[in-house]
Protein backbone atom coordinates (compact mmCIF):
# COMPACT_ATOMS: atom_id res chain seq x y z
CA UNK A 1 0.00 0.00 0.00
CA UNK A 2 1.58 3.33 -0.85
CA UNK A 3 1.94 6.03 1.75
CA UNK A 4 0.55 9.78 1.09
CA UNK A 5 4.04 11.83 0.03
CA UNK A 6 4.98 13.84 3.18
CA UNK A 7 4.56 17.70 2.13
CA UNK A 8 7.40 19.65 2.21
CA UNK A 9 7.31 22.29 4.65
CA UNK A 10 6.66 26.27 3.90
CA UNK A 11 9.57 28.53 3.97
CA UNK A 12 8.37 31.81 5.92
CA UNK A 13 10.84 34.98 5.51
CA UNK A 14 9.92 37.23 8.36
CA UNK A 15 10.72 41.24 7.92
CA UNK A 16 11.67 43.61 10.86
CA UNK A 17 8.17 45.08 11.68
CA UNK A 18 6.83 41.73 12.51
CA UNK A 19 9.10 41.15 14.57
CA UNK A 20 8.52 43.55 16.86
CA UNK A 21 4.74 43.47 16.36
CA UNK A 22 5.18 40.17 18.05
CA UNK A 23 8.28 39.07 19.65
CA UNK A 24 7.32 35.19 19.71
CA UNK A 25 6.23 35.25 15.83
CA UNK A 26 8.86 32.60 15.00
CA UNK A 27 6.91 30.18 17.16
CA UNK A 28 3.55 30.89 14.83
CA UNK A 29 4.67 29.32 12.12
CA UNK A 30 3.96 25.23 12.87
CA UNK A 31 6.43 22.89 11.41
CA UNK A 32 7.17 25.23 8.68
CA UNK A 33 10.23 27.05 8.47
CA UNK A 34 11.10 30.50 9.26
CA UNK A 35 13.59 32.62 7.95
CA UNK A 36 15.24 35.59 9.11
CA UNK A 37 17.14 38.03 6.87
CA UNK A 38 20.29 39.42 8.63
CA UNK A 39 19.54 42.85 7.54
CA UNK A 40 16.28 42.14 9.93
CA UNK A 41 19.14 41.88 12.91
CA UNK A 42 20.40 44.94 11.94
CA UNK A 43 17.75 46.86 12.03
CA UNK A 44 16.16 45.34 15.56
CA UNK A 45 19.48 46.52 17.07
CA UNK A 46 18.52 49.97 16.47
CA UNK A 47 15.60 49.23 18.62
CA UNK A 48 16.89 47.63 21.91
CA UNK A 49 17.05 50.72 23.57
CA UNK A 50 13.96 52.42 25.10
CA UNK A 51 10.69 51.55 26.99
CA UNK A 52 8.25 51.28 24.18
CA UNK A 53 6.81 47.94 23.28
CA UNK A 54 8.84 47.48 20.44
CA UNK A 55 11.73 48.00 22.48
CA UNK A 56 10.83 45.30 24.32
CA UNK A 57 10.18 43.05 21.65
CA UNK A 58 13.43 43.36 19.76
CA UNK A 59 15.14 42.40 23.48
CA UNK A 60 13.33 39.77 23.78
CA UNK A 61 13.67 38.25 20.34
CA UNK A 62 16.97 38.49 20.71
CA UNK A 63 17.60 36.50 23.58
CA UNK A 64 15.35 34.22 21.74
CA UNK A 65 17.99 33.73 19.13
CA UNK A 66 20.45 34.18 21.98
CA UNK A 67 19.80 30.65 23.36
CA UNK A 68 19.50 28.88 19.77
CA UNK A 69 23.48 29.41 19.51
CA UNK A 70 25.28 27.15 17.31
CA UNK A 71 27.02 27.84 13.94
CA UNK A 72 23.58 25.85 12.36
CA UNK A 73 21.75 28.79 12.95
CA UNK A 74 23.45 30.01 9.89
CA UNK A 75 23.89 26.93 7.88
CA UNK A 76 20.45 25.33 7.27
CA UNK A 77 18.96 26.20 10.68
CA UNK A 78 17.69 24.79 14.13
CA UNK A 79 14.58 23.18 15.73
CA UNK A 80 12.71 25.02 17.37
CA UNK A 81 11.31 21.37 19.12
CA UNK A 82 8.48 19.05 18.74
CA UNK A 83 5.73 20.66 16.58
CA UNK A 84 8.00 23.20 14.86
CA UNK A 85 10.31 23.70 11.85
CA UNK A 86 13.76 25.43 11.79
CA UNK A 87 14.58 28.60 12.67
CA UNK A 88 17.75 30.03 10.33
CA UNK A 89 19.45 33.20 9.39
CA UNK A 90 20.14 34.21 6.24
CA UNK A 91 23.02 36.23 5.09
CA UNK A 92 23.27 38.28 2.32
CA UNK A 93 26.17 39.77 -0.21
CA UNK A 94 24.60 42.71 -0.64
CA UNK A 95 21.73 43.19 -3.59
CA UNK A 96 21.09 40.48 -6.21
CA UNK A 97 22.22 42.17 -9.28
CA UNK A 98 18.41 41.32 -10.68
CA UNK A 99 16.95 43.24 -7.39
CA UNK A 100 19.47 46.07 -8.09
CA UNK A 101 18.71 46.39 -11.38
CA UNK A 102 15.04 46.92 -10.84
CA UNK A 103 14.96 49.10 -7.53
CA UNK A 104 18.83 51.26 -7.70
CA UNK A 105 18.45 52.23 -3.89
CA UNK A 106 20.79 49.99 -1.61
CA UNK A 107 18.35 49.78 1.60
CA UNK A 108 17.27 47.52 4.28
CA UNK A 109 13.75 46.32 2.71
CA UNK A 110 16.21 45.72 -0.75
CA UNK A 111 18.27 43.64 1.17
CA UNK A 112 15.36 41.71 3.04
CA UNK A 113 13.69 41.46 -0.75
CA UNK A 114 16.88 40.16 -1.92
CA UNK A 115 17.60 37.06 0.52
CA UNK A 116 13.75 36.41 -0.39
CA UNK A 117 14.20 36.39 -4.06
CA UNK A 118 17.95 34.02 -3.44
CA UNK A 119 15.06 31.76 -1.63
CA UNK A 120 12.60 31.60 -3.94
CA UNK A 121 14.42 30.74 -7.02
CA UNK A 122 16.29 27.60 -5.08
CA UNK A 123 12.93 26.53 -3.44
CA UNK A 124 13.07 22.81 -4.56
CA UNK A 125 9.23 22.87 -4.68
CA UNK A 126 8.78 23.73 -1.42
CA UNK A 127 6.92 27.34 -0.80
CA UNK A 128 8.97 30.27 -0.01
CA UNK A 129 6.68 33.32 1.82
CA UNK A 130 7.80 36.69 2.78
CA UNK A 131 5.74 37.91 5.83
CA UNK A 132 5.61 41.81 6.50
CA UNK A 133 3.10 44.49 7.56
CA UNK A 134 4.50 46.65 4.67
CA UNK A 135 1.98 46.87 2.22
CA UNK A 136 4.20 48.22 -0.12
CA UNK A 137 7.54 45.72 0.65
CA UNK A 138 4.53 43.00 -0.18
CA UNK A 139 3.43 44.62 -3.58
CA UNK A 140 7.18 44.95 -4.74
CA UNK A 141 7.65 40.87 -3.33
CA UNK A 142 4.71 40.37 -5.96
CA UNK A 143 6.01 42.21 -8.75
CA UNK A 144 9.20 40.06 -8.27
CA UNK A 145 6.89 36.43 -8.27
CA UNK A 146 7.43 36.02 -4.59
CA UNK A 147 4.62 35.04 -2.22
CA UNK A 148 3.92 37.49 0.47
CA UNK A 149 1.61 38.04 2.97
CA UNK A 150 0.53 39.90 6.36
CA UNK A 151 1.41 38.77 9.24
CA UNK A 152 -2.36 37.24 10.57
CA UNK A 153 -1.86 35.14 13.73
CA UNK A 154 -3.86 38.12 15.79
CA UNK A 155 -5.74 39.10 13.10
CA UNK A 156 -9.01 39.00 13.34
CA UNK A 157 -11.16 37.33 10.46
CA UNK A 158 -14.50 39.55 9.81
CA UNK A 159 -14.35 43.11 11.00
CA UNK A 160 -17.55 44.00 9.88
CA UNK A 161 -19.10 40.59 12.70
CA UNK A 162 -17.34 42.67 14.94
CA UNK A 163 -19.06 42.60 18.28
CA UNK A 164 -21.17 45.55 19.07
CA UNK A 165 -22.05 44.84 22.59
CA UNK A 166 -25.95 45.53 21.95
CA UNK A 167 -28.78 44.50 20.42
CA UNK A 168 -32.89 46.01 19.34
CA UNK A 169 -35.57 43.56 19.39
CA UNK A 170 -38.49 44.51 17.69
CA UNK A 171 -42.11 43.91 18.61
CA UNK A 172 -41.53 43.04 21.99
CA UNK A 173 -44.07 41.53 24.71
CA UNK A 174 -46.09 44.06 26.18
CA UNK A 175 -46.63 42.47 29.35
CA UNK A 176 -42.83 41.53 29.61
CA UNK A 177 -41.79 44.70 29.22
CA UNK A 178 -44.12 46.25 31.37
CA UNK A 179 -42.08 44.20 34.28
CA UNK A 180 -38.64 46.71 33.50
CA UNK A 181 -40.96 49.51 35.58
CA UNK A 182 -42.10 48.17 38.42
CA UNK A 183 -40.12 47.13 41.35
CA UNK A 184 -37.25 44.86 41.27
CA UNK A 185 -37.05 46.42 37.65
CA UNK A 186 -35.44 42.92 35.96
CA UNK A 187 -36.97 39.86 34.13
CA UNK A 188 -35.81 36.73 34.68
CA UNK A 189 -33.64 35.36 31.39
CA UNK A 190 -36.07 32.55 30.61
CA UNK A 191 -39.08 34.76 29.62
CA UNK A 192 -37.11 36.71 26.98
CA UNK A 193 -34.26 34.99 25.70
CA UNK A 194 -36.66 32.49 23.32
CA UNK A 195 -37.36 36.21 21.84
CA UNK A 196 -33.48 37.14 20.90
CA UNK A 197 -31.80 36.19 17.79
CA UNK A 198 -28.73 37.40 18.46
CA UNK A 199 -25.90 35.45 20.68
CA UNK A 200 -27.15 35.91 24.50
CA UNK A 201 -23.40 37.18 26.08
CA UNK A 202 -23.11 38.73 29.69
CA UNK A 203 -23.29 42.16 30.45
CA UNK A 204 -25.02 42.29 26.37
CA UNK A 205 -27.44 45.81 26.16
CA UNK A 206 -30.70 45.51 24.91
CA UNK A 207 -33.37 47.61 23.27
CA UNK A 208 -36.87 45.87 23.79
CA UNK A 209 -39.14 47.73 22.36
CA UNK A 210 -42.75 47.35 20.86
CA UNK A 211 -45.53 50.25 19.22
CA UNK A 212 -46.28 50.90 23.15
CA UNK A 213 -43.23 51.87 24.81
CA UNK A 214 -39.50 50.52 24.93
CA UNK A 215 -36.86 49.83 27.57
CA UNK A 216 -33.06 49.43 27.71
CA UNK A 217 -31.72 46.83 30.20
CA UNK A 218 -28.81 44.74 30.54
CA UNK A 219 -28.29 41.06 30.80
CA UNK A 220 -26.26 39.92 33.97
CA UNK A 221 -23.18 38.15 34.34
CA UNK A 222 -24.75 34.96 35.13
CA UNK A 223 -27.15 35.52 31.91
CA UNK A 224 -30.04 34.76 34.51
CA UNK A 225 -31.69 38.02 34.65
CA UNK A 226 -32.46 41.14 32.51
CA UNK A 227 -32.30 44.43 34.68
CA UNK A 228 -33.62 47.46 33.51
CA UNK A 229 -30.70 50.11 32.43
CA UNK A 230 -31.63 53.70 33.13
CA UNK A 231 -30.17 57.35 31.93
CA UNK A 232 -27.80 58.16 34.74
CA UNK A 233 -25.99 61.74 35.11
CA UNK A 234 -21.93 61.42 35.53
CA UNK A 235 -20.44 64.12 36.94
CA UNK A 236 -22.70 66.77 34.99
CA UNK A 237 -22.63 65.04 31.58
CA UNK A 238 -26.13 63.67 30.57
CA UNK A 239 -25.81 60.75 28.24
CA UNK A 240 -27.42 61.67 24.63
CA UNK A 241 -28.69 58.74 23.39
CA UNK A 242 -29.16 54.81 24.21
CA UNK A 243 -25.23 53.98 23.68
CA UNK A 244 -24.46 56.55 25.90
CA UNK A 245 -26.91 55.26 28.53
CA UNK A 246 -25.06 51.89 28.39
CA UNK A 247 -21.77 53.10 28.08
CA UNK A 248 -22.22 55.13 31.47
CA UNK A 249 -24.06 51.93 33.28
CA UNK A 250 -20.88 49.77 32.33
CA UNK A 251 -18.37 52.08 33.11
CA UNK A 252 -20.11 52.83 36.62
CA UNK A 253 -20.88 49.47 37.26
CA UNK A 254 -17.50 47.70 39.65
CA UNK A 255 -18.54 44.29 38.86
CA UNK A 256 -17.36 44.80 35.53
CA UNK A 257 -13.32 45.74 35.62
CA UNK A 258 -13.27 45.88 32.22
CA UNK A 259 -14.39 47.91 29.03
CA UNK A 260 -14.00 48.91 25.61
CA UNK A 261 -15.63 51.44 23.66
CA UNK A 262 -15.78 52.54 20.16
CA UNK A 263 -16.67 55.01 17.90
CA UNK A 264 -16.06 58.05 15.60
CA UNK A 265 -14.96 60.85 16.29
CA UNK A 266 -17.42 62.88 18.57
CA UNK A 267 -19.47 59.73 19.90
CA UNK A 268 -18.42 60.68 23.32
CA UNK A 269 -16.17 57.91 24.07
CA UNK A 270 -13.37 60.05 26.26
CA UNK A 271 -15.53 62.17 27.32
CA UNK A 272 -18.26 59.41 29.07
CA UNK A 273 -14.93 57.40 30.60
CA UNK A 274 -13.35 60.76 32.29
CA UNK A 275 -16.95 61.48 33.50
CA UNK A 276 -17.56 58.37 34.93
CA UNK A 277 -14.20 57.36 36.43
CA UNK A 278 -15.20 61.27 38.23
CA UNK A 279 -18.47 60.10 39.27
CA UNK A 280 -16.70 56.59 41.27
CA UNK A 281 -13.65 58.20 41.83
CA UNK A 282 -14.22 57.09 45.77
CA UNK A 283 -14.08 53.70 44.81
CA UNK A 284 -10.25 53.98 43.78
CA UNK A 285 -6.95 55.27 44.60
CA UNK A 286 -6.00 57.17 41.36
CA UNK A 287 -7.53 58.04 37.71
CA UNK A 288 -5.19 57.31 35.31
CA UNK A 289 -5.72 58.60 31.65
CA UNK A 290 -2.93 57.66 29.39
CA UNK A 291 -3.01 57.38 25.23
CA UNK A 292 -0.12 56.02 22.80
CA UNK A 293 1.77 59.01 20.94
CA UNK A 294 1.80 57.99 17.73
CA UNK A 295 3.84 61.18 15.92
CA UNK A 296 3.84 62.44 12.54
CA UNK A 297 5.33 60.88 10.24
CA UNK A 298 6.13 58.25 12.92
CA UNK A 299 8.86 59.93 13.78
CA UNK A 300 10.04 59.54 17.99
CA UNK A 301 9.08 62.75 19.81
CA UNK A 302 12.93 63.35 19.82
CA UNK A 303 12.66 64.52 16.62
CA UNK A 304 10.38 67.74 17.27
CA UNK A 305 11.63 70.87 19.13
CA UNK A 306 11.37 71.95 22.71
CA UNK A 307 11.59 70.12 26.14
CA UNK A 308 9.70 66.75 26.87
CA UNK A 309 6.79 68.53 28.16
CA UNK A 310 6.31 70.40 25.41
CA UNK A 311 6.95 67.20 22.70
CA UNK A 312 3.75 65.82 24.62
CA UNK A 313 1.93 68.41 25.04
CA UNK A 314 -0.27 68.11 21.44
CA UNK A 315 -0.91 64.36 22.02
CA UNK A 316 -2.40 64.87 25.58
CA UNK A 317 -4.43 68.45 24.93
CA UNK A 318 -7.53 66.13 23.96
CA UNK A 319 -7.73 65.05 27.14
CA UNK A 320 -7.76 68.16 28.92
CA UNK A 321 -10.00 69.57 26.24
CA UNK A 322 -12.42 66.75 27.80
CA UNK A 323 -11.82 67.46 31.44
CA UNK A 324 -12.61 71.23 30.28
CA UNK A 325 -15.53 70.45 29.26
CA UNK A 326 -16.41 68.14 32.72
CA UNK A 327 -15.76 71.46 34.63
CA UNK A 328 -17.68 73.67 32.38
CA UNK A 329 -20.68 71.45 33.67
CA UNK A 330 -20.47 73.84 36.85
CA UNK A 331 -20.01 76.77 38.25
CA UNK A 332 -16.30 77.90 39.23
CA UNK A 333 -17.42 77.91 42.87
CA UNK A 334 -19.27 74.87 42.71
CA UNK A 335 -18.13 72.20 44.63
CA UNK A 336 -17.66 69.71 41.82
CA UNK A 337 -15.78 72.01 39.83
CA UNK A 338 -12.99 72.97 42.77
CA UNK A 339 -12.83 69.03 43.36
CA UNK A 340 -11.53 68.63 39.84
CA UNK A 341 -8.58 71.02 40.36
CA UNK A 342 -7.61 69.41 43.37
CA UNK A 343 -7.73 65.85 41.90
CA UNK A 344 -5.19 66.85 39.19
CA UNK A 345 -3.26 69.01 41.83
CA UNK A 346 -2.76 66.59 44.57
CA UNK A 347 -2.31 63.65 41.49
CA UNK A 348 -5.23 61.78 42.40
CA UNK A 349 -6.16 62.37 38.40
CA UNK A 350 -3.09 61.61 35.97
CA UNK A 351 -2.68 62.61 32.35
CA UNK A 352 0.24 61.08 30.69
CA UNK A 353 1.49 59.58 27.88
CA UNK A 354 0.50 55.73 28.00
CA UNK A 355 4.69 54.97 28.15
CA UNK A 356 5.25 57.13 30.90
CA UNK A 357 2.77 54.95 33.05
CA UNK A 358 5.15 51.77 32.80
CA UNK A 359 5.94 50.60 35.73
CA UNK A 360 3.81 52.25 38.35
CA UNK A 361 1.54 50.36 40.49
CA UNK A 362 -1.70 49.44 38.88
CA UNK A 363 -3.59 48.70 42.32
CA UNK A 364 -7.08 50.70 42.56
CA UNK A 365 -7.04 52.58 39.68
CA UNK A 366 -9.45 53.86 37.01
CA UNK A 367 -7.44 53.45 33.98
CA UNK A 368 -8.68 54.82 30.81
CA UNK A 369 -6.84 54.59 27.33
CA UNK A 370 -7.73 56.41 24.45
CA UNK A 371 -6.78 56.16 21.12
CA UNK A 372 -6.23 52.32 21.67
CA UNK A 373 -6.48 51.72 18.04
CA UNK A 374 -3.54 52.21 18.03
CA UNK A 375 -2.02 49.97 20.29
CA UNK A 376 -1.09 46.07 19.29
CA UNK A 377 -2.76 43.09 20.59
CA UNK A 378 0.64 42.48 22.72
CA UNK A 379 0.69 45.78 24.38
CA UNK A 380 -3.48 45.55 25.05
CA UNK A 381 -2.11 41.95 26.61
CA UNK A 382 0.70 43.31 28.17
CA UNK A 383 -1.52 46.17 29.68
CA UNK A 384 -4.14 44.04 31.09
CA UNK A 385 -2.27 41.32 32.54
CA UNK A 386 -0.47 44.06 34.56
CA UNK A 387 -3.74 44.97 36.46
CA UNK A 388 -3.99 45.14 39.80
CA UNK A 389 -6.38 44.06 42.80
CA UNK A 390 -9.30 46.60 42.43
CA UNK A 391 -8.34 48.13 38.93
CA UNK A 392 -11.11 49.26 36.15
CA UNK A 393 -9.58 49.21 32.78
CA UNK A 394 -11.36 51.20 29.98
CA UNK A 395 -10.38 51.15 26.13
CA UNK A 396 -11.51 53.84 23.70
CA UNK A 397 -10.85 54.01 19.82
CA UNK A 398 -11.62 54.49 16.34
CA UNK A 399 -10.52 51.09 14.91
CA UNK A 400 -11.29 52.73 11.53
CA UNK A 401 -9.28 55.84 12.21
CA UNK A 402 -5.55 54.18 12.79
CA UNK A 403 -2.33 56.45 12.84
CA UNK A 404 -0.08 53.05 13.69
CA UNK A 405 1.88 52.61 10.11
CA UNK A 406 1.44 49.17 10.24
CA UNK A 407 -2.15 48.08 11.75
CA UNK A 408 -5.43 48.35 10.27
CA UNK A 409 -9.08 47.39 11.60
CA UNK A 410 -8.35 43.65 11.29
CA UNK A 411 -4.83 43.81 12.87
CA UNK A 412 -4.90 46.49 16.10
CA UNK A 413 -4.92 45.75 19.73
CA UNK A 414 -8.84 46.91 20.52
CA UNK A 415 -10.38 45.07 17.67
CA UNK A 416 -7.98 42.13 18.84
CA UNK A 417 -9.31 42.61 22.68
CA UNK A 418 -13.44 42.89 21.12
CA UNK A 419 -12.97 39.73 19.38
CA UNK A 420 -11.29 37.72 22.33
CA UNK A 421 -13.04 39.05 25.50
CA UNK A 422 -16.35 38.75 24.16
CA UNK A 423 -18.48 36.55 26.60
CA UNK A 424 -16.44 36.96 29.25
CA UNK A 425 -17.98 37.67 32.56
CA UNK A 426 -15.73 40.62 33.39
CA UNK A 427 -15.91 42.49 30.43
CA UNK A 428 -18.37 45.10 28.70
CA UNK A 429 -18.21 46.52 25.14
CA UNK A 430 -20.37 49.48 23.48
CA UNK A 431 -20.04 50.56 19.90
CA UNK A 432 -21.36 54.64 19.73
CA UNK A 433 -22.76 54.93 16.64
CA UNK A 434 -24.09 58.66 16.59
CA UNK A 435 -21.99 61.39 17.19
CA UNK A 436 -23.28 64.10 19.35
CA UNK A 437 -20.69 67.18 18.85
CA UNK A 438 -22.81 69.32 16.07
CA UNK A 439 -24.50 68.78 13.16
CA UNK A 440 -21.94 69.43 10.76
CA UNK A 441 -19.54 67.99 12.95
CA UNK A 442 -21.67 64.62 12.47
CA UNK A 443 -22.13 65.53 8.64
CA UNK A 444 -18.65 65.59 8.10
CA UNK A 445 -17.80 62.84 10.05
CA UNK A 446 -20.30 60.04 7.79
CA UNK A 447 -19.46 62.19 4.16
CA UNK A 448 -15.39 63.01 4.54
Amino acid sequence: MATAKRKSPKTFILDTNVILHDATSIRQFQENNVVVPLPVIEELDHFKRGSQVINLNAREFARTLDSLTGKALFDGGISMGKGFGKVSIAISKGLNPEIKDIFKEDNSDHRILSVAFDLNKRKNGSAVILVTKDVNLRMKAKALGILAEDYTTDRITNIEDLYSGKEIVEDFNDDILIKFFQPPFDVNAKEIVKKIKGEILPNKHYIFKNKFRSVLACINQDKDKFRKVDKNIVYGIKPRNAEQTFAVDALTNNNIPLVSMTGKAGTGKTLLALASALQVRKSFRQIFIARPIIPLSNKDIGFLPGDVQSKIEPYMQPLWDNLRVIEDQFGENDKQHQQINNLVKDEKLVIEPLSYIRGRSLQRIFFIVDEAQNLTPHEIKTIITRVGEGTKIVFTGDIYQIDHPYLDSQSNGLSYLIDHFKGEKLYAHINLEKGERSELAELASNLL
